[in-house]
């Protein structure tokens, strides 16, 4: 080994490192940059170039003793370096005057760290400034959706474009045009005034929910679970509950993220491999964390009835969670109310995947031949490459004794599924078909 180059192990520890701290910190990194550059496109940039510099520098000198703070600042001077060497060379001095912070730090290079400490609004995140500006209503929402996961959660095109069910280049194009949209708008980076958020609530409110679901099962990962998307969401959403204190569907969706959150570490066994809800241990569940839900449920409903409103979508998904975090076992799972639930939150927000859930609850609450002839009903076509729908089909055909047709459903999906755990769970299914 010459002299100066990291050994084998070395270089593998640091680079492990480096993929944990940046998929942690990511998100942080981009909207910390983001909030000196005023440009989310520049800023991920940016963050790129630090991991780059990780990749080259960490395997060689070492794992710096706080690698986060190492990517920022790494990030941070890319900025400046781009501010230097393009902002202040083809933008007049007076085009700049709105960026007192990246004129400032041009002078003085600690200027950003102490000015981070500083600069401080009601709210005082940078994530959730983050959230907002990809939120913006000058993106279109299904292009809103798809950078908020990029940028925040972290996730990559395939992902994304599998948990909107919609092609990979598609995802792309959307993620592309967005942050050059947001870039030509000039979109500041701040929090929309009091009398702009409920125009901008409700896509934060899908973005976080679908970073949640990216963690609780992660489509395309080694992991089954991804238990640090989970958590942010719930962080971000327990913020947004206290800027927004008087929309129920807020509380909904906290509600949902904690309850559902509540069964993480019973999802998988001591192997790692994949344990279903009704299969779980209840004991392993988190009581404090459905104590949380529960509150947050009823205050939601208790808000509804103050404004007369009807509970929203993420009330009613709250509700269902509800009911499977009061069970003291499976058996008790009162099926037949999250049956009504299900016909609610269908007449209320209609789509493929809700109907797919439904029949679930109606082959538990009525039978599977119940539930299968509400599944014939679904347009096969939206959900063709979706997993779930043919592991559902498999489930029911088999409680019907219809072992060949079920075997042949669960090797569908497990043909579809993109995470190993998912695949190895449907293939045993598939192969236990025929015994039952």
């Amino acid at each position: 080994m010459s002299k100066g180059q990291p050994s084998t192990a070395a270089g593998e520890a640091a680079h492990r490192a480096i993929a944990a701290v940046w998929r942690i910190e990511c998100a942080r990194i981009v909207a910390s940059v983001a909030r000196m550059t005023r440009d989310v496109g520049l800023a991920e940039e940016c963050a790129q170039d630090a991991l780059v510099a990780a990749l080259e520098h960490w395997p060689r000198d070492g794992t710096p003793d706080n690698p986060a703070a190492w990517l920022t600042t790494a990030a941070k001077h890319r900025a400046l370096d781009h501010l230097r060497h393009h902002s202040l060379r083809d933008r007049k001095h007076e085009e700049l005057a709105h960026d007192l912070e990246a004129q400032e730090a041009l002078i003085v290079p600690d200027f950003v760290d102490a000015l981070d400490a500083a600069r401080q609004d009601t709210i005082g995140d940078d994530l959730l400034r983050l959230i907002f500006i990809a939120c913006h209503p000058v993106l279109k929402p299904e292009a809103r959706a798809a950078l908020t996961l990029r940028l925040l959660g972290g996730l990559d095109t395939g992902e994304i474009a599998r948990a909107y069910l919609v092609p990979e280049p598609t995802v792309a194009q959307r993620i592309v045009r967005a942050k050059k949209t947001l870039s030509q708008a000039k979109v500041p980076f701040e929090l929309p005034p009091p009398a702009e958020l409920p125009a901008r609530m409700e896509s934060v409110l899908e973005v976080l929910y679908l970073m949640f679901n990216a963690g609780y099962s992660a489509s395309h990962a080694t992991d089954w679970t991804r238990p640090d998307l989970c958590n942010e969401a719930m962080r971000l959403g327990r913020v947004m509950a206290s800027l927004a204190r008087e929309e129920p569907e807020v509380l909904g969706l906290l509600a949902l993220m904690e309850l559902q959150a509540s069964r993480l570490t019973a999802r998988h066994d001591a192997q790692g491999r994949p344990v279903l809800l009704m299969d779980q241990d209840r004991n392993r569940w988190d009581r404090l964390l459905i104590r949380h839900g529960l509150v947050a449920l009823q205050n939601g409903y208790a808000l509804c009835t103050a404004q007369q409103r009807d509970a929203g979508p993420y009330l009613l998904q709250a509700s269902i969670a509800a009911c499977h975090a009061r069970a003291a076992t499976g058996a008790d799972t009162d099926w037949t109310r999250i049956a009504a639930l299900y016909a609610q939150l269908s007449a209320s927000q209609p789509s493929p995947v809700v109907t797919l859930n439904h029949a679930v609850a109606v082959g538990m609450a009525q039978g599977p031949a119940a539930g299968l002839a509400m599944l014939d009903t679904l347009d096969a076509a939206q959900l063709a490459d979706y997993p779930w729908l043919h592991s559902v089909r498999g489930d029911l055909l088999q409680r019907l004794g219809r072992g060949a047709e079920a075997r042949t459903a669960f090797l569908r999906a497990a043909e579809l599924a993109r995470n190993p755990h998912d695949q190895a769970l449907l293939q045993a299914r598939a192969d236990s078909a025929l015994q039952h």
